[in-house]
């Protein structure tokens, strides 16, 4: 029998793996001052109370990045679930290959384009790295 944990909080995030036409999956390093700073993670964020996850990724990434993402266009690849030390959290991770504009650090984060065999050089939150293999399975 496995014993129950204690409550903890589960913070439910969404996240993108914007594709470009050249197969390269955008990642944001998160900013100075910031929990975990200085690691890329895939743009996203909090999903509001009531809110779907793709229309609270749409809203992220037009507040991140400055680009309006096609939300019938995204489509479910993975989630990560992860324990940190105050909180659970739970991201699923939607594959987005349609928006409109250039994206662009609205939030003063650098930005980088990376080919999926290439991400593992980024050092990404626990909770991110685990959502690498899926990326390479499904873009190579």
């Amino acid at each position: 029998m496995i014993a129950p944990l204690a409550p903890t909080k589960l913070l439910l995030v969404v996240a993108a793996a914007l594709v470009d036409a050249d197969g390269r999956v955008l990642i944001a390093q998160r900013p100075p001052g910031k929990q975990l700073a200085g690691l890329w993670e895939f743009p996203g964020g909090k999903i509001d109370p009531g809110e779907r996850p793709e229309h609270a990724l749409a809203r992220e990434l037009a507040e991140e990045l400055g680009i309006d993402a096609c939300v019938s266009c995204m489509q479910p690849l993975a989630f990560a679930s992860h324990a940190y030390e105050d909180f659970h959290l739970l991201m699923p991770l939607f594959v987005c290959r349609r928006w409109d504009g250039i994206a662009a650090s609205r939030e003063g984060q650098a930005l980088k384009w990376a080919r999926p065999r290439e991400l593992r050089k980024y050092p990404m939150p626990p909770a991110d790295a685990p959502l690498i293999d899926p990326l390479i399975v499904l873009l190579g």
